[in-house]
């Protein structure tokens, strides 16, 4: 599950406001902070001099057979006739042109079908949907880690039995809640005893890795209908679990809705209920990778973090997918509304050629450093400053002092963290590669303010200037 965030709120300091919940940072800068191509560079342009022998793949499948409410990833509601095999159709001449722009020996080390519901294909579509990955792109899906996205009303048998023998490594199940009062409430029309069976059939399936993503701060969730869905999910001894906030944003039908309660009442509840979370699984034997995600401890890694689409390298098909060189980050239109998001795919489908990028945004050297902070700060085991140093030359303090300055104001840093990252000599080794600056579990649980306040002042601007559509 992934959510588009608003520009972060920013104080007159340039930090982020006071709010614990500004923004999921899945990847930055988001697409909100893209813009039209206007000289829309040819694909193998972009491509040559990239390192391509370890390349990430991500198929986009833009479709659900419901909107939850507070979804406002990509995708729309089902599809008229045909429209599937036509989709399909376009990622296959997507795929061709992609493969055509990368070098001959190009390799990949792993891959991920996301949306939307990639399950919502049937088994003979999720066939050619590896076929696509497999024969076009050229990804031994048998022999790279390989990620799915699931419901459980798409969870069926046939299109799991499809995604066992053709590699998948790692199942991730988007369950949200197992109290059904709980699942109305966020317009989630689904059943407890149909989360239970999907879940028997995906143990059935044989995959390393079962995912299970839930949400807290739902309209009426207390701390104990909270930890009885997280026991729930533990029946089942998951490797994985995502624990998510919920974030209403804009056009979205919790927007529609109206809010419960204050904002303030709103944070205070999800953080109680994200540290309650977050104790119950420690005490499970779940270690904590970031703020969003637990592993089982000693279970199969079968996948990879929520953060490793920021790696360069990231070939992405599909009308909703981004791709990533060092030099460019592009993709497609974006929207959230309904008859914005049929228009684009309308587009994707009927688009003849796909050898040139249309919308996306320059990564120079200075948000090459923003975005590694994000990729490896906002993980539990921090940021590698040995890692740093040899990338860029220096150490994230001296690159962005106001920003740590801030952390540790606020106790979001790990003790110690800023007399490692830019004290003096004697105290540090900044090329020990055991040095690593880490956030406190208190910076940890405010991932969601401290990832914002990474943010450039140009990507907050181009942010805020986005119109919702």
């Amino acid at each position: 599950m992934t959510t588009a965030p608003a520009a972060p709120a920013v104080l007159p300091d340039g930090s982020a406001g006071s709010s614990p919940y500004q923004s999921y940072v899945y990847a930055y800068p988001h697409k909100t902070a893209y813009r039209d191509l206007p000289d829309r560079p040819p694909l193998r342009e972009l491509w040559a001099g990239e390192s391509q022998h370890a390349l990430s793949l991500y198929l986009h499948i833009p479709f659900c057979e419901v909107r939850c409410g507070f979804c406002n990833l990509f995708t729309r509601i089902g599809g008229p006739d045909g429209l599937t095999t036509a989709y399909l159709d376009a990622l296959d001449r997507q795929a061709g042109a992609v493969r055509a722009a990368l070098d001959q020996g190009a390799g990949f080390a792993l891959a991920a079908f996301g949306g939307g519901t990639p399950t919502y294909l049937s088994a003979a579509e999720l066939e050619r949907l590896c076929d696509i990955a497999e024969h076009r792109m050229g990804a031994d899906l048998r022999a790279i880690p390989l990620s799915v996205e699931a419901s459980p009303a798409t969870a069926t048998a046939d299109r799991l039995a499809v995604l066992a023998e053709r590699g998948t490594t790692r199942l991730s199940l988007g369950v949200q809640s197992f109290v059904d009062a709980e699942a109305r409430s966020a317009v989630r029309p689904q059943k407890r005893a149909e989360v239970e069976a999907a879940l028997g059939r995906i143990r059935d399936a044989g995959f390393p890795v079962l995912n299970i993503d839930l949400i807290y701060g739902i309209d009426g969730q207390t701390e104990a209908s909270w930890l009885r869905s997280l026991d729930a999910a533990l029946a089942w001894r998951p490797e994985e679990l995502y624990l998510y906030p919920l974030y209403v944003r804009p056009l979205t039908g919790l927007a529609r809705r109206g809010e419960a309660e204050s904002p303030a009442e709103w944070d205070t509840r999800r953080l109680a209920l994200y540290r309650a979370g977050r104790d119950h699984l420690l005490a499970h034997g779940y270690e904590q990778v970031s703020m969003r995600m637990f592993r089982r401890a000693a279970a199969p890694q079968a996948g990879v973090s929520e953060y490793a689409c920021q790696t360069d390298g990231m070939v992405g098909l599909g009308c909703g997918a981004r791709s990533y060189t060092s030099r460019l980050h592009y993709s497609f239109d974006y929207a959230v509304d309904a008859t914005e998001v049929r228009r684009i795919i309308d587009d994707y489908v009927a688009t003849p050629a796909f050898d040139r990028a249309v919308v996306g945004r320059a990564m120079t050297p200075p948000e090459a450093r923003r975005r590694h902070l994000v990729q490896s700060l906002l993980q539990a085991e921090g940021l590698a400053l040995a890692d740093y140093r040899d990338r860029f030359g220096s150490t994230p303090v001296e690159d962005f002092p106001a920003e740590f300055e801030a952390f540790a104001a606020r106790g979001w840093l790990a003790e110690g963290a800023l007399g490692v990252a830019s004290g003096p000599a004697d105290r540090t080794d900044p090329t020990d590669p055991t040095e690593r600056l880490r956030l406190s579990p208190e910076g940890l649980a405010h991932s969601d303010a401290v990832g914002p306040m990474l943010f450039s002042a140009e990507v907050r601007a181009l942010m805020a200037e986005y119109e919702a559509k």
